[in-house]
């Protein structure tokens, strides 16, 4: 009884990728190419959406999606930083060989992700016009960016729950589920995007109709192949239930992450009002600068999700290496996630900066915009090895079970910078590139005590635990 037991584990183990021996550098790779792929899809479909909301006759439609970005993310951010816990939990349980911890560890995630997105949902509904003011919409723009954050916070729901299913795949080392279903599901955004905008001749409602109906697919499609799936990680409807082991895992790695997410999401905001205040003082009454901003977050967000895949893979290895006690990779782990994410990073930002005018025009057609666009992508992209940098290091470090020390880390290097440079130089140089120039700033400080806390982790590990213990 107890050899068959042992078999039906094995073999349920081992329909999940073995992230603990044999080289890495293949297998990270191995690991973030169709991660990478999704996020570039599902980048490519959100690009889709601001081009598809220009071709509508409403003024300011770029602009106005542009200027939601931050307040969105906060939200989102505030909640969905326990998606990372649950990641952490599955892949760490996935290590310790616990079939158990695994099938508590996923119904919980699950849960918690239906919890977090109707919390976030009623959130968002209640602060989203507020919000906006303060940040410094007015007239049509604000008009359009709350139609649009209302449609786009109902569907917040679906966005967690996906969210939460992604995060049990990539824990498991599965990563081509995602990005088969969210390839699909991304073409049915663009299709209801063309269909809501140039047939029924709506406009930012359009696209976040489309998005929420696209997210809800996205939903249904992975309960649908997890449910099916053979392994510990296996969905089991009657399973879903909160067990206080997981929670408690999931809180303590997912609230830093969380606290991290809204922090960054807060300096962006700081920074958005400083450009919506720069555009106002030099366009009255009009949104070149919005745009050209709008279109640069967008066309700089595709070397952003290329190069975050890594860190969401760092998550994975080293938080199934901390659970198998394999301490002695740990120090390749490293090594080959930073190799893996400045190799990425490079190829993204030199082929963007590259062509960022011919970008810039499939979004744009004001001068004045395309200009405004083109300077956000210097100063962001000139050193963009700075925030491969910092992304892996945090998933590094969060992944050797120091979520706390991550986002402090975070919180100091980056985020309380961005602040005191935008309410100090940025005031006294109110330009685009004074605003600008302190995202790389930022990255570097902060992508440098990463390395050094994940080193200082693992050489301690390293002494406690000399042998790998199988």
């Amino acid at each position: 009884m107890h050899t068959a037991r042992w078999r039906f584990k094995r073999e349920a183990l081992l329909n999940d990728t073995d992230l603990l021996h044999g080289p890495l550098l293949g297998k990270i790779f191995a690991f973030v190419l169709p991660l990478m792929i999704t996020n570039l899809i599902q980048n490519l479909y959100n690009a889709a959406d601001m081009v598809i909301v220009g071709m509508s006759s409403v003024d300011g439609a770029i602009g106005a999606i542009g200027t939601t970005a931050a307040m969105v993310n906060c939200i989102l951010n505030l909640f969905m930083g326990f998606a990372v816990g649950a990641s952490v939990m599955v892949a760490r349980a996935i290590g310790e060989r616990n079939p158990d911890k695994t099938t508590k560890a996923v119904h919980t995630a699950l849960v918690i992700g239906m919890i977090s997105g109707i919390a976030a949902m009623v959130l968002g509904l209640f602060i989203s016009r507020p919000i906006l003011i303060l940040l410094g919409d007015q007239g049509h723009i604000l008009e359009l960016a709350h139609l649009y954050t209302k449609i786009y916070f109902i569907g917040v729901p679906f966005i967690a729950v996906t969210n939460f299913f992604i995060s049990i795949f990539r824990a498991k080392g599965d990563t081509k589920t995602p990005l088969v279903i969210l390839t699909i599901t991304g073409l049915l955004n663009v299709v209801l995007n063309l269909l809501f905008v140039v047939v029924f001749h709506m406009s930012v409602d359009g696209v976040a109709l489309a998005t929420t109906i696209s997210n809800l697919a996205s939903m249904i499609a992975l309960a649908w192949v997890l449910h099916k799936d053979k392994g510990w990680c296996r969905l089991e409807f009657k399973k879903l239930r909160i067990e206080k082991y997981a929670l408690r895992g999931i809180i303590y790695n997912g609230f830093p992450a969380a606290i991290q997410g809204v922090l960054f999401s807060l300096s962006n905001m700081i920074i958005q009002s400083s450009i919506i205040g720069i555009n106002n003082r030099q366009f009255p009454g009009g949104s070149d600068i919005i745009d050209g901003n709008a279109a640069g977050q967008s066309i700089e967000s595709f070397a952003y999700v290329a190069t975050n895949s890594v860190c969401q893979a760092a998550v994975t290895f080293t938080s199934q290496h901390y659970g198998g006690k394999k301490f002695n990779r740990m120090g390749k782990v490293i090594r080959d996630c930073y190799i893996a994410s400045f190799m990425i990073a490079e190829i993204m930002s030199l082929s963007i900066l590259f062509l960022r005018i011919p970008l810039a025009h499939i979004y744009l057609d004001s001068p004045h915009a395309i200009e405004a666009c083109s300077i956000r992508l210097i100063h962001t992209l000139s050193a963009y090895f700075t925030l491969a940098a910092m992304d892996t290091g945090s998933g590094i470090v969060r992944g050797l079970n120091r979520s706390i020390m991550s986002t402090v880390v975070s919180l100091l290097g980056s985020c309380v910078l961005r602040i005191i440079w935008i309410m100090t130089l940025a005031r006294i140089y109110p330009t685009l590139g004074m605003v600008y120039i302190s995202y790389p700033i930022s990255w570097a400080i902060t992508g440098l005590c990463h390395f050094i806390v994940a080193m200082t982790v693992k050489n301690r590990m390293l002494k406690e635990h000399p042998v790998d213990e199988d």
